[in-house]
C-alpha cells in the first residue's frame, strides 16, 4: 500500500482470526472474511506468480487484482490477457467473493516494472520473481509500507539475506504482515503433525532425513532479439546467481520443514555436490547436491537433493526420535495417521490457505511475518551449496558473514554485459 498511509487503516479493521489456527476444522473452501479491500499487485508474472493470483482470489473476500509487472514485457502482457480473460470467464464466481481484476493500464515491463507496480496504489504484492530479485524487492516493499506474500526462497547469497534479515526488523516496526510460499507451514497434515512432534510423541529429535529427489527440470532456448541478460533472466532455473541452484530453489521446502521440526537453524553443514550435464543450455548449476547437517547438541541430519532423471525419486522427511519415528510428508508417527480421513478431505489447499492467513491476521491487526523463518530455511539451503561449491564446512555465522554475492541485482541495466560464469569445482573454488 501507498506510504502515505503507515497505519494501514484502509485494510486493519476487525476481521476473523487466524485460519492456521484453526486449520484441522476449518471447511473446503474457507476463505477470509472482512470487508476491507485487498489492492494486490502481482511482480513476476511466470507459472507460480499467475498460480498465486489464483489463489489470491480464492482465499479472501473483497480482493482486487490491481495492477501486474514484469522484467520481460511479453511476460506482463501474457498475465495481463491472462487476467482479463479470467475477468470474462470467471465473472460469476469472482462476484459471489466480491473480488474484482481491474488492471487498466498497470501492466508494467521492465527491469523497474517491481517499482512501478509497488507505487500504484497496492496494499498487498505478490513477489514472484526469480529469488535473486527476492531481497532488493522484499527491501522496496517494506519501504513502501505494503503487506507482502514472497514466494520462496527469499535470496541466493549472504548479503542478500542479511538484507532480508534487516527488512523483517523493518516489517516488524511498520506492523506489515508477511507470509512466505513455504506453504506446508499452512497445511492441516503439516501443521497437526509437527505440533505432535513438538509435543513430545517421539520424544527429544535425534536425526532427520530430507529429500527432494526428481528428474532434470527444464531449460529454455534463447528468444529472438533477447539481451544476454533478458535470456539468463528467461532461463533463470539454470543460473546460480538469480534461483541459488536447486538446493535453494527448491529443496528449500524440505530444509524448511527440517527447521521447523528441530525449532532452530543448523550449526553447521559438510556437502557435496557436482553436475553431470554437459549443454551450455543449463548454464551452471549442479546436478545433485548431498549433506550431513549439523543441530545443537551434535545432532546429524541427511539432506539429498538431486535432479537427475531415472533414478530414485522421493520428495519428502522423516524425523527420528528417543521414543519412535515420523515421517512427516505423509503425517505418520509411529506408523498411524495423523489425520483421519475425513480430516484429510477437509483440509485447504495450502496455497490458497497461506493467503487467506495473511489477509485474515491483517484484517485482523494482528498480521503475521514469517520472513526470518523462511530467511533461514534459505540460509540453511545456501550453507549447502556453499559446502557443496568449495568443499568446506561452513557454518552458520560464515554463512551469514559471508561476502560473496553473486550479482547486484540492485543496479542491473538491460544492455549489461553478463558474467561469464563457471561451474564451481570443490576444492578449487574458495569460500568467500
Amino acid at each position: 500500500m501507498s506510504s502515505r498511509n503507515s497505519t494501514r487503516r484502509d485494510i486493519l479493521k476487525a476481521g476473523a482470526a487466524m485460519a492456521v489456527t484453526t486449520a484441522i476444522s476449518a471447511p473446503v473452501g474457507a476463505f477470509a472474511q472482512g470487508s476491507d479491500t485487498i489492492k494486490v499487485g502481482l511482480i513476476g508474472c511466470g507459472g507460480r506468480g499467475s498460480g498465486a493470483v489464483e489463489n489470491v482470489l480464492s482465499s479472501a473476500r473483497n480482493v482486487t487484482i490491481h495492477a501486474v509487472g514484469d522484467a520481460l514485457e511479453f511476460q506482463a502482457k501474457g498475465a495481463g490477457q491472462r487476467l482479463a480473460n479470467k475477468a470474462k470467464d470467471d465473472a460469476a464466481k469472482l462476484g459471489e467473493m466480491n473480488n474484482k481484476i481491474e488492471l487498466g493500464d498497470r501492466i508494467f515491463s521492465g527491469i523497474d516494472a517491481f517499482q512501478k507496480v509497488l507505487d500504484s496504489g497496492i496494499n498487498y504484492v505478490i513477489l514472484a520473481t526469480p529469488p535473486g530479485f527476492r531481497p532488493v524487492h522484499i527491501k522496496a516493499a517494506v519501504e513502501k509500507g505494503v503487506n507482502i506474500f514472497t514466494e520462496k526462497p527469499v535470496g541466493v547469497d549472504g548479503p542478500g539475506i542479511r538484507s532480508v534479515m534487516e527488512s523483517f526488523q523493518k516489517a516488524k516496526a511498520k506492523n506489515l504482515g508477511v507470509a512466505a510460499g513455504t506453504q506446508r507451514r499452512h497445511q492441516t497434515g503439516y501443521l497437526e503433525t509437527i505440533k505432535r512432534l513438538h509435543d513430545g510423541e517421539i520424544g527429544d529429535l535425534i536425526t532427520g532425513q530430507v529429500y527432494w529427489n526428481q528428474g532434470l527440470l527444464w531449460s529454455r532456448p534463447r528468444r529472438e532479439g533477447m539481451t544476454d541478460l533478458e535470456y539468463q533472466m528467461w532461463n533463470w532455473y539454470n543460473y546460480t546467481w538469480i534461483c541459488g541452484d536447486n538446493v535453494v530453489e527448491q529443496h528449500v521446502h524440505n530444509l524448511d520443514v527440517l527447521n521447523w521440526c528441530f525449532r532452530e537453524h543448523p550449526a553447521a553443514v559438510v556437502a557435496m555436490g557436482f553436475r553431470s550435464r554437459n549443454n551450455p543450455a543449463f548454464g551452471n548449476v549442479y546436478d545433485f547436491f548431498s549433506a550431513d547437517i549439523e543441530y545443537s547438541g551434535n545432532r546429524h541430519c541427511i539432506s539429498q537433493a538431486r535432479q537427475i532423471s531415472n533414478c530414485w525419486s522421493s520428495v519428502s522427511e522423516h524425523m527420528q526420535g528417543s521414543k519412535g519415528k515420523c515421517q512427516v510428508n505423509n503425517y505418520t508417527i509411529n506408523g498411524k495417521q495423523v489425520l483421519n480421513r475425513q480430516q484429510s478431505r477437509a483440509s485447504t489447499d495450502p496455497y490458497v490457505q497461506e493467503h487467506t492467513d495473511l489477509i485474515e491476521s491483517i484484517r485482523a491487526g494482528k498480521p503475521i511475518n514469517e520472513l526470518q523463518n523462511v530467511a533461514e530455511s534459505t540460509l540453511t539451503a545456501i550453507m549447502v551449496r556453499m559446502s557443496a561449491h568449495t568443499g568446506a564446512r561452513v557454518t552458520w555465522d560464515q554463512a551469514i558473514n559471508s561476502k560473496e554475492q553473486l550479482m547486484d541485482v540492485a543496479n542491473l541495466t538491460s544492455d549489461m554485459k553478463v558474467p561469464e560464469w563457471k561451474v564451481p569445482i570443490p576444492g578449487t573454488t574458495k569460500f568467500i
